[in-house]
């Protein structure tokens, strides 16, 4: 899961993470990494609204945010 993080980090992808949160509870948040450690990583959640450290060992799914782009006549 490191790898498809480092990834993501490196093209400075938006990602859509299902992930395990201290409470035991599964979320799905969208992120922006900004900053990958040996066991955790800092992003900033779209759903929080704010910057949050997780766990690399308690993601479950990451999908990079694929934007189409719109051409513009």
């Amino acid at each position: 899961m490191k790898e498809q993080l480092l990834k993501m980090f490196k093209r400075n992808l938006l990602v859509d993470m299902m992930y395990i949160d201290k409470n035991n509870a599964i979320t799905k948040r969208r992120i922006k990494v900004t900053k990958i450690t040996n066991d955790t990583f800092s992003a900033y959640c779209f759903t929080r609204h704010a910057n949050r450290t997780f766990t690399i060992e308690n993601i479950l799914a990451l999908k990079p945010v694929i934007q189409k782009e719109r051409d513009i006549i």
